[in-house]
């Protein structure tokens, strides 16, 4: 069973994790883990993260009593079963939309083509939204897609941009400054307020990028 750590993060917060690297099985672990966390008395709020979850207790809770429950918790919780939905995202790949790709191809010493294959062929899940509304941090980037995030951010980086840093993919649903390699865009809204919910996307949904084209 894979090790959970917990530490105290303030005077009612605490972060219980799991040693690196993220994986499906540990975060399907870790949902199922705050989904159960929600229910005791003494908390208040439960927010999982990549390979983390962050407890938030009530006022007047005894942190120490509180975290000695969630190991006794975690010991008696099993990987979830939880499946989201599926959704496709199509992608212009290349040209002014992914200004990057070429240089992820020439690191990989192979071709923005074989790049666009490799991205396009697994079925992706959602580990966590965070960083941004509706920014999905997506788990089974393939190993011969690992990319090394830019040495100097860009600025600004378009909504909708699809990218790689390290070991993950991911979506900017807003314009903002980035640092991931840009290998792409689409026009699929990520988060619109006046959806419900306004995220497209959420914890254990499954992603599939669709090529629209590919621009050289």
């Amino acid at each position: 069973m894979s090790t959970l750590k917990i530490i105290t993060a303030g005077e009612s917060v605490l972060v219980c994790f799991l040693p690196p690297p993220a994986a499906l099985p540990k975060q399907r672990r870790l949902w199922a883990f705050a989904d159960a966390a929600q229910t005791l008395p003494h908390v208040a709020e439960v927010v999982t993260g990549m390979n983390n979850v962050t407890v938030f207790a009530r006022p007047q809770a005894d942190l120490n009593n509180l975290s000695d429950g969630l190991y006794r918790l975690w010991e008696k919780t099993e990987t979830g079963d939880h499946q989201g939905r599926h959704v496709d995202i199509p992608v212009c790949y290349g040209g002014e939309f992914g200004e990057d790709l070429a240089e992820v191809a020439a690191f990989h010493h192979t071709t923005p083509e074989e790049i666009v294959r490799r991205h396009t062929e697994p079925a992706y899940t959602v580990f966590m939204v965070g960083f941004q509304p509706g920014f999905p941090y997506l788990g089974g980037l393939p190993e011969n897609l690992h990319t090394p995030r830019r040495a100097v951010p860009r600025t600004q980086v378009p909504a909708g941009s699809v990218g790689i840093g390290g070991s993950q993919t991911g979506i900017y649903p807003f314009a903002s400054p980035g640092g991931w390699q840009i290998i792409g865009r689409t026009e699929i809204p990520l988060f619109q307020t006046a959806s419900h919910p306004p995220t497209l996307l959420s914890a254990g949904d499954t992603v599939r990028f669709v090529a629209e084209r590919i621009c050289l």
